[in-house]
């Protein structure tokens, strides 16, 4: 496990390629890490490149991949791999030894995928040797209903296969899991779902929610993380617009959930909102937080075409805060932090 104190990450994020500081930080970090694996930070596009950059040196680099069109991200750090669930193809890619990517390389192609399966995917989450797909794609051919699906593959040595697909009644977006436990952006809401024990759905079906929730001062919520009890929530509001999104930072979130009931609000006083105009948020789409060095890090799509943001010392957090980095990434559409 990487011990990576704060002031080293801001620094060496500020000096990035291509990264802007937003302030300064002046403290003396010689002694505030333990040398092991540098930390990283990935980042998808809707044009398929994954720009990968090292948080501990600096460096940053981008690599086209097998799709023009990725959107959802996964770092297995047991045989260093990436899982990128591509819009186009509609597949689930994975790409071996990400470790010994470097700047010299422009083009990586997927080890394996999954057959055409998809039809919209938005985001993954993974637990185990399971892999499950967010997708928004229409299912009764009726869009004025709402509705979404879960494909649930499972990944073996050379291949991935779907297992089933789950079918919900309402549009899906992020997902993540804590435990065994899925949660679910309700799409073109402000709400928060959770099905317990998702996995054991092991059949092609429809499935409800275990308890949705409204997140009080979300006008439309899309991506999530979840590190160390504290959840973070991102806000795109009006998608039209690229200055009105927010960051909605829910510290002890697990005591705060499972004491909001089944269709209640989660009021802003059990949050922190991020918002206004200095922080460069418009439309939020994804999000990454580690609660080591209280980072948060964002995927923007709409501001200044598309930025990758971040956030210092997250669980204080409020107001019209100004990132800690601002990096112009055009379509991003995902982000991942692995350290």
């Amino acid at each position: 496990m990487k011990i990576l104190k704060k002031p080293l990450l801001f620094i060496a994020m500020s000096a990035m390629l291509g990264f802007t500081s937003c302030s300064d930080d002046d403290d003396d970090v010689t002694d505030d890490i333990v040398e092991m694996d540098s930390a990283m930070l990935y980042a998808t596009t809707h044009s398929g490149s994954v720009v990968q950059y090292n948080l501990d040196d600096g460096t940053s680099y981008t690599v086209n991949t097998s799709s023009t069109d990725a959107e959802g991200i996964f770092y297995d750090e047991d045989d260093s791999s990436l899982i990128v669930a591509s819009r186009d193809p509609k597949q689930l890619q994975y790409y071996g030894d990400v470790d010994m990517w470097d700047g010299s390389m422009s083009t990586v192609s997927a080890e394996f995928m999954s057959s055409s399966d998809l039809m919209s995917p938005r985001d993954v989450a993974v637990n185990g040797d399971l892999i499950v797909v967010a997708d928004n794609a229409d299912v009764d051919g009726d869009d004025t209903t709402a509705d979404g699906r879960f494909y649930i593959y499972s990944k073996e040595d050379n291949g991935f296969t779907l297992r089933n697909t789950v079918t919900v009644d309402f549009k899906v977006w992020g997902i993540e899991f804590v435990g065994n436990t899925l949660y679910a952006i309700v799409d073109t809401t402000n709400m928060l779902a959770s099905f317990d024990n998702f996995l054991s759905n092991n059949t092609d079906g429809m499935v409800s929610a275990t308890k949705t929730v409204m997140v009080e001062g979300i006008v439309r919520t899309h991506g999530l993380d979840y590190d160390g009890g504290t959840m973070v929530l991102t806000d795109i509001g009006d998608a039209g617009s690229d200055s009105d999104g927010g960051l909605h930072v829910i510290t002890d979130f697990d005591s705060k959930f499972n004491n909001t009931m089944d269709a209640a609000t989660l009021g802003l006083s059990d949050q922190m909102r991020i918002s206004g105009a200095a922080t460069l948020l418009g439309n939020p789409v994804n999000v990454a937080y580690d609660a080591d060095s209280d980072m948060i890090y964002v995927a923007e799509l709409a501001n200044g075409g598309g930025r990758v943001l971040a956030f210092d010392d997250a669980s204080n957090a409020s107001g019209n805060a100004t990132p800690a980095v601002n990096n112009m990434l055009s379509g991003v559409s995902a982000v991942y932090f692995e350290d």
